[in-house]
């Protein structure tokens, strides 16, 4: 078939993303923002409202916050000391509180998965990138400058042309496939069944999570219009789990393992998933990097599948503006996967773990009412919060002789700067790193006078008694350097090149 061009419709651009879930649309936002011309290639034709992920843990918000996609208050000492605090649940089990600083958001914000997709595609297209939506991508071809990608569209087949490309197109990712990413897999052991159906007599169907000899039942019962509801057998995976799912089905289904009729009707949606997990082995491969569900799958016990995908987004975005303006480190764009990929095998172990405590067996009732004691003590929730909420990740050292803090996420502190009040979110807003220096500050600001034109540089001071007197934050709010370590100059080479 001829390929063609539409006319005003560019054909290059620096990054192509294929893939324009919530992923691919936060990556074309903060692209757009760092000024980086890029095109984003999605198959489907407008946003889908299904009932998917519709939970952001607290380092997401955190996250999502600093680079403005999320309002935050401002900070203030008094909030600090007392932080907020979310129930959640894990493996089923109630009793898991998430709680995060007093002067972030809130630990668990609601936002579903294709509002979220909405908000990024509107701030995408308003930073100039070009959206192209009803294009499925079935080759990809890279060498040593360049990625050629092809894409069958409403007009026909086109060829494009980029620096990079970001493979955001889910778990079924052409862009994975394509380019024969090595992976390291789980294979499935169990079957779950989803739908938003109307339930006919929703008082009888127990709300939330429920398990019984035979299996699982999760249900937000809606008495006044479409629930979401779905199941967890454990008895093996499904025989064809892409064949359709019916009613009858998701009905017998939910009888066996309640036990009594569920009566159902007008069914809206219907999935089949299963545990099957995958980690890709390298994010990377040459010009194309993997975000998201292209990157890694796991059962989505937690809610935690979006936010490491929304993550990673904001994880590449930063390295990927400053390799193409040409203001990189030696190999920054290689600490992507070596950041990334430990908190998705992470995730994916915690998730068989959640899936192993929730086997119906009622020989593994001891061990659940040990864990329930458990999320009663302080420091085993704050553990597992933690955990679910990606509030302990922590990155790598890059610097040799690099500070205790280095890789740490900094809180929100409240500061006072020469302007004002503000804090760490307000001063990462405008996406770039920042160096904040406490009040021996000479020695720090000539260091970095080489770096002037990409750091911002602000003199602060907290009533909060801190570790170092300077820090230097990335983008995404990790520190990249504190004054506890090596030179400062060093550490900015290291992560913005000479210059």
């Amino acid at each position: 078939m001829r390929k063609q061009t539409t006319a005003g419709e560019p054909s290059t651009a620096r990054v192509i993303v294929v893939g324009g879930g919530p992923v691919g649309m936060l990556v074309a936002a903060e692209l757009g923002h760092h000024g980086i011309s890029t095109i984003v290639l999605e198959s489907n034709p407008e946003t889908v409202d299904q009932p998917k992920a519709g939970t952001l843990h607290a380092r997401t918000v955190q996250g999502l916050a600093r680079r403005g996609h999320l309002r935050a208050p401002l900070g203030t000492d008094r909030a600090l000391a007392r932080p907020a605090a979310d129930a959640f649940h894990f493996a089923g089990l109630p009793g898991l509180v998430i709680t995060a600083p007093g002067t972030e958001p809130a630990p668990i914000f609601g936002r579903s998965q294709a509002d979220l997709e909405r908000d990024f595609e509107q701030r995408a297209r308003a930073r100039g990138v070009t959206v192209l939506r009803g294009h499925q991508v079935t080759e990809l071809d890279q060498d040593p400058d360049t990625v050629r990608v092809t894409a069958q569209g409403p007009d026909g087949v086109r060829e494009f042309t980029a620096e990079y490309v970001v493979g955001a197109d889910g778990a079924r990712s052409t862009v994975r496939d394509r380019l024969g990413y090595a992976s390291e897999t789980h294979p499935a052991t169990v079957s779950a069944l989803l739908g938003l159906v109307r339930l006919t007599d929703p008082h009888r169907v127990p709300s939330g999570w429920n398990r019984t000899p035979r299996g699982w039942t999760i249900a937000g019962v809606n008495p006044y219009g479409h629930s979401r509801f779905f199941t967890i057998d454990f008895r093996g995976p499904h025989p064809d789990r892409h064949a359709p799912l019916t009613l009858a089905e998701l009905r017998a289904e939910a009888e066996r393992i309640l036990g009594r009729p569920v009566p159902m009707t007008d069914p809206v949606f219907f999935s089949k998933f299963n545990d099957f997990a995958r980690v890709v082995c390298d994010y990377r491969k040459g010009r194309v990097f993997l975000a998201g569900d292209a990157a890694h799958v796991h059962f989505p016990v937690g809610g935690q599948g979006l936010n490491l995908g929304l993550q990673d987004a904001l994880n590449l975005t930063w390295k990927l503006a400053h390799t193409l303006h040409g203001t990189a480190g030696k190999d920054l764009l290689d600490t992507y996967s070596t950041e990334r990929r430990p908190v998705a095998r992470r995730v994916v172990d915690n998730t068989r773990a959640q899936l192993a405590l929730m086997q119906p067996d009622p020989g593994l009732d001891p061990l659940r009412e040990l864990f329930t004691g458990l999320l009663g003590v302080a420091e085993a929730n704050d553990h597992l919060g933690n955990m679910i909420s990606a509030q302990d990740t922590a990155y790598p050292a890059r610097t040799s002789d690099g500070s205790p803090w280095e890789g740490q996420f900094l809180p929100n502190l409240p500061l006072t700067t020469d302007e004002g009040p503000t804090d760490v979110t307000r001063l990462l807003l405008d996406g770039r790193p920042v160096l904040l220096l406490g009040a021996d500050e000479r020695a720090h600001r000539k260091q970095a006078e080489g770096w002037s034109r990409v750091l911002r540089t602000v003199r602060a001071t907290s009533s909060r008694q801190l570790p170092w007197d300077a820090v230097l934050l990335r983008p995404d709010g990790y520190i990249a350097w504190a004054s506890d370590g090596g030179p400062l100059a060093g550490a900015l080479r290291e992560w913005f090149g000479e210059l």
